[in-house]
């Protein structure tokens, strides 16, 4: 059986700005993933420092704070039989010139500081990102209906 994971992922400023919101969401529901939690809203900059800590001290870490602070964002989280791998299939490669198209990124996106989305890309960083973006309360648990249509 296909193990039940949780990851998250933010359609970023720039997405926001183009109004590829909706084209995002609609790939998830067509593929069948299921969204436990979302919300519009703007990346604090202590939140923003704490969701890219690890990458404190490269050239590029300011960019990346300034950017993600500069515009509302979605937040999500998904869950489902190994989401985390599945919905980087989905994104795509960090850089869109390197990714296929069909992915979210590859269909979306031009270069890598402007790439739409980010996603979790293991089990701890799921948990971390998920904990800084949402409290339990916000976490909705539920059935859905097409679930014995998507899984054995």
């Amino acid at each position: 059986m296909a193990n039940i994971e949780r990851t998250f992922f933010m359609i970023k400023p720039d997405a926001v700005q183009r109004g590829l919101i909706g084209n995002i969401i609609e790939r998830y529901e067509r593929k069948g993933l299921k969204i436990i939690a979302m919300k519009f809203m703007q990346v604090s900059q202590d939140l923003a420092e704490r969701h890219y800590a690890e990458h404190k001290g490269k050239p590029f870490y300011d960019a990346l704070v300034e950017y993600i602070t500069s515009g509302p964002v979605v937040a999500g989280v998904l869950e489902g039989h190994d989401i985390i791998e599945i919905n980087r299939a989905m994104m795509g490669k960090t850089n869109p010139a390197e990714c296929d198209v069909g992915t979210i990124r590859g269909d979306f996106a031009m270069e890598i500081s402007r790439n739409v989305i980010h996603g979790s890309d293991s089990l701890e960083s799921a948990k971390r990102e998920i904990g800084l973006f949402f409290t339990e309360e916000e976490i909705i648990e539920y059935t859905r209906a097409d679930d014995v249509w998507l899984y054995e």
